[in-house]
């Protein structure tokens, strides 16, 4: 190889790595989609588990029940969609199959379903009543449908358990209407090797805005990812964007835990198990609070109800959130500029934003008299991406300010909590920005105990 040639190789290679590292992109640029900007505003859901299992005392069922226990007596998915939307949840996932391989509709790539039982003659479909009750509750509505099937006898070859798969995938995608999310997990597996990536692809044929859930050790490419527990809780700084094998992807984290302690599905004798109200405000903090979607379990009875206590233990925990959010202080601040009232007037339409270029600003807010408050509410505007990389609560002393509160992560929305503090004057104190920071909400509370408020 004469000189020219080494010469032309290394300036080729040099261009190429050149073009790779303009192309590399940083969290801060990494934006979410329309349809994840709006998941991420409903905050809210719930997972229904509701199978052979309610009527066996299970959890985990192995695929030998026989279909013929499963016959609801009062099934009424209305009363399930009531509760749902008292306690604030915004949409809904229902366990369509789960791991023993059981199709709570008729699909007909199996006779292990709902068309095999004395439940409605075998003509019934439990994901179709779901899907109406919800879409008529103003809930959205989205399938779980294992990938581990202990029932199913192709399960042991991976590509002809895979055809079977995709057509029920196929089914639960064409025929119940738009599905919000599809949820996936890797639970069992026995040694199958899932082909995700064409799970997917048939899951987009159908429904194209479907947003995916997994685990991140399952592949790259889902749109949400678990928050690493079933307890419900984020406690982690709480960044949306994630890197797997170098590969950056927005992926807000859902986070699940049962109403009902370590239980998804219905048992008997098993009150002692109900979440108190404070347990779940205290989640809500910790999920919602930490920019993180609340994803909580519910599991109807034998009868094909919800229990009662579940019902109105719903109703106390949507009632307790509205009554902590009934009495925004910051709706009285003295009058400000249009641009800092957009971030100060209830509404995460408008937004306030920091001067252009900004890597350090302030959002300040100013009332007639001092004010009392424990707690505040901040919502980050995302479409640009997260940029906001510390902050602090600020009250004015007289003398100076003072940090009440303050962390890294701010995200969809962050609260807050502290000792009650009297001040007139309030500011949010963005530390650190990668760009100029967007703020959709500060908003500002007097919360007591139980979520009575002042």
């Amino acid at each position: 190889m004469n000189l020219s040639h080494k010469f032309l190789l290394g300036a080729g290679l040099a261009l190429s790595l050149s073009s790779l590292i303009a192309g590399a992109q940083s969290f801060s640029e990494i934006k979410p989609s329309p349809q994840q900007v709006a998941w991420q505003d409903m905050e809210f859901g719930v997972l229904i588990h509701f199978s052979t299992n309610t009527f066996l005392d299970r959890e985990w069922g192995d695929g030998t029940a026989d279909p013929s226990i499963f016959n609801p007596t009062e099934f009424n998915p209305d009363q399930w969609m009531k509760a749902i939307r008292d306690s604030g949840a915004k949409y809904v996932v229902l366990v369509a199959k789960h791991h023993d391989g059981f199709c709570l509709w008729p699909t007909e790539q199996t006779n292990y379903s709902v068309k095999s039982s004395p439940w409605k003659g075998g003509k019934g479909d439990v994901v179709g009543d779901v899907a109406r009750a919800a879409h008529k509750y103003g809930l959205k509505f989205g399938v779980y449908l294992s990938p581990w099937d202990r029932r199913e006898p192709r399960y042991k070859d991976s590509a002809s358990y895979d055809e079977y798969y995709l057509a029920e995938l196929s089914e639960l995608a064409q025929n119940y209407g738009d599905l919000v999310e599809f949820w996936l997990d890797g639970a069992g597996s026995a040694g199958h090797v899932y082909d995700f990536k064409k799970i997917i692809e048939t899951l987009r044929t159908y429904q194209p805005n479907t947003l995916v859930f997994a685990d991140t050790g399952l592949f790259e490419y889902g749109d949400i990812r678990w928050v690493g527990t079933e307890s419900g809780r984020v406690p982690y700084e709480n960044w949306n964007v994630i890197d797997r094998h170098g590969y950056l992807r927005w992926r807000p984290v859902e986070a699940d835990t049962p109403l009902r302690n370590y239980h998804w599905f219905w048992h008997p004798n098993d009150e002692a198990s109900l979440k108190s109200l404070d347990e779940l405000l205290t989640t809500y903090d910790e999920t919602v609070g930490h920019g993180a979607q609340l994803m909580l379990g519910l599991a109807p009875d034998r009868r094909g109800l919800l229990p009662d206590s579940d019902v109105a233990r719903l109703e106390d925990f949507g009632k307790a959130i509205r009554e902590r959010n009934a009495h925004n202080l910051a709706l009285q601040h003295t009058p400000a500029s249009a641009e800092v009232s957009a971030a100060l007037d209830g509404s995460p339409d408008t937004f306030w934003n920091a001067p252009a270029g900004s890597h350090h600003s302030t959002l300040e807010v100013s009332f007639p008299k001092p004010v009392i408050f424990n707690r505040t509410l901040t919502m980050e505007w995302l479409n640009d991406g997260q940029r906001i990389q510390k902050y602090s609560i600020d009250v004015w002393t007289g003398k100076g300010w003072k940090a009440v509160a303050g962390a890294e992560a701010i995200g969809h929305k962050k609260i807050d909590q502290f000792p009650p503090v009297t001040a007139s004057r309030i500011r949010l104190n963005i530390l650190s920005s990668t760009d100029a920071a967007a703020i959709r909400e500060f908003q500002i509370y007097n919360v007591e105990e139980r979520g009575s408020q002042k």
